[in-house]
């Protein structure tokens, strides 16, 4: 029985192991880059004008998810014509940097300005 416990936790534990991923980038770096993040994904309840939605914060989100979003965005995979044009304007670095800098909740939450 004992056996069949530690079997189990081996396999949650192994598939849990992506989401605990960080990005390759640099938190640090990553704040000198989220300003014009901020602008949107900084206010609490913001709404797009047209078509209007809320814009979601991004504070504590998996970090790969944000590399991913925005090189979607950068190579317009994901249709959003603002994200397209701040993504498309970042290196591969850069976008590592931010992901790092909002997925880590030291950063984002508290150092912001």
């Amino acid at each position: 029985m004992l056996v069949k416990r530690i079997a189990i936790a081996g396999v949650i534990l192994a598939a849990s192991l992506p989401l605990l991923a960080q990005a390759e980038g640099n938190p640090e770096a990553g704040r000198g880059l989220i300003e014009t993040c901020l602008g949107c994904h900084g206010i609490a309840n913001y709404k797009n004008v047209y078509p209007t939605y809320p814009v979601p914060k991004i504070c504590g989100q998996n970090a790969q998810y944000l590399v991913d979003a925005l090189r979607a965005y950068a190579n317009g995979d994901r249709g959003h014509n603002t994200m397209h044009a701040q993504a498309a304007t970042l290196t591969d670095q850069e976008k590592q940097d931010i992901a790092a800098f909002f997925a880590d909740p030291v950063y984002c939450y508290e150092g912001k300005k």
